[in-house]
């Protein structure tokens, strides 16, 4: 049924230490959190700053529902020099550790390095061999530690950018503990944001809501951009996905955190209507063996 719980990333305020946002974000009337990695924000090294976010989360009475790992040029799990290999498989299993401590659901990644890259195609082979085993490992690990692991769909010009890598990651890192997170922004900027969905119905655990108009990677709040989020939610239903939707939305620029988050709520208010839409226009279903009385 769709009535999808709908919570935001700490990711706009990236640049702010998590614990001088967490009240102002729950008094904004948000509860439930996906937790950026970005270490300005909040560094994933640092045990007692993560035990401490843990217990402001459970006192301020949010939660955490995911973690997503870092991200940068130089965190390549596929990359053919085995030392940068190394180094990011360390910084991801460390992230990792930060998010079970934080007792999220989800820990979200990115499978492939954040720039595009022109490689021959038998260094693209070893990159995407490297990268299933980081995965199988990464995800391993989760599971050990309690979370879920689920793979984020990237922007179509990266390395492993394509649906169909990415699909071909969840079958050759042979592991029944990797899910998806679709990103409807990434997803739309590949042309086909319905495709992707479909795509990837089997796997879909969380969803990062964002919008752009078709250019850029705004991470817009949804409404804001060319995305038919009416028919988005739809399709979500049709194809029953069963989890929460993450509102991720950009912290570029000189907006106001009142701003962000008053445009938080909005996507929010938007986005349960017509979830409440859909579930009305939705018949019950009959319970077996039960009957209507007639008066």
């Amino acid at each position: 049924m769709a009535d999808w719980p709908v919570g935001i990333s700490t990711g706009c305020f990236y640049h702010t230490p998590i614990f001088d946002c967490l009240e102002f974000i729950c008094a904004n009337g948000f509860c439930m959190l996906e937790i950026c990695s970005s270490p300005n924000h909040l560094d994933y090294h640092d045990e007692e700053a993560i035990r401490r976010a843990a217990k402001l989360i459970d006192n301020f009475g949010m939660e955490a529902y995911s973690f997503h790992a870092p991200f940068s040029h130089d965190i390549d799990i596929s990359s053919p020099d085995e030392e940068k290999r190394q180094y990011a498989r360390r910084e991801v299993l460390t992230a990792a550790r930060a998010a079970a401590t934080l007792k999220v659901r989800y820990f979200v990644f990115h499978a492939g390095p954040e720039e595009a890259l022109n490689c021959p195609p038998k260094e693209r082979l070893q990159r995407m061999d490297y990268a299933q085993l980081a995965v199988a490992e990464i995800a391993e690990e989760c599971r050990r530690l309690g979370i879920g692991f689920v793979l984020e769909n990237m922007l179509g010009h990266l390395f492993l950018g394509r649906i169909r890598d990415m699909l071909w990651i969840f079958g050759a890192a042979n592991t029944v503990n990797a899910g998806a997170c679709l990103d409807t922004g990434h997803a739309y900027l590949s042309g086909s944001l319905h495709q992707v969905m479909h795509k990837l119905s089997g796997h879909l655990k969380v969803i990062h809501a964002n919008d752009n108009l078709g250019r850029e990677d705004d991470h817009l709040p949804p409404g804001k951009g060319k995305i038919n989020w009416r028919d988005t939610l739809e399709q979500l239903e049709n194809i029953g996905f069963n989890g929460a939707f993450i509102l991720e939305l950009s912290g570029e620029g000189k907006r106001p955190p009142t701003v962000i988050l008053e445009e938080a709520r909005r996507a929010r208010c938007m986005l349960r209507e017509i979830m409440r839409d859909i579930a009305l226009a939705t018949p019950p279903t009959a319970i077996p063996g039960h009957h209507e009385i007639n008066s």
